[in-house]
């Protein structure tokens, strides 16, 4: 009876230390990309604000209003070039060009 107690001892120490070990987490990987728009004044500029920013995964929105440019940081492993655009499109702004930042 005592080595059933002693084994059932052992069991939940090796138990709580598999739990306790630490997890590693993954490496999130950033992409900035600028967006080529159709962008023309400060009221379509507040309307990708009030919007892309919200989208999964992004980290960083600029909108400028004369290169007609919206510069956005993201994480990869949430969203994508593809999903950004038909936001884009959800919103009523056209994309003429994407072009991923190094």
């Amino acid at each position: 009876m005592k080595k059933i107690i002693a084994l059932f001892a052992i069991l939940a120490m090796v138990a709580g230390v598999a739990i306790a070990a630490p997890k590693v987490k993954a490496e999130k990987k950033i992409a900035t990309v600028v967006f080529t728009t159709d962008l023309d004044c400060h009221h379509c500029a507040q309307k990708v604000m009030n919007s892309i920013p919200y989208e999964k995964g992004i980290k960083d929105v600029v909108v400028d209003v004369p290169t007609k440019t919206v510069t956005v940081k993201f994480d990869v492993a949430k969203n994508s070039i593809e999903a950004l655009t038909k936001a884009f499109e959800s919103i009523k702004v056209k994309v003429f060009k994407a072009e991923e930042q190094k």
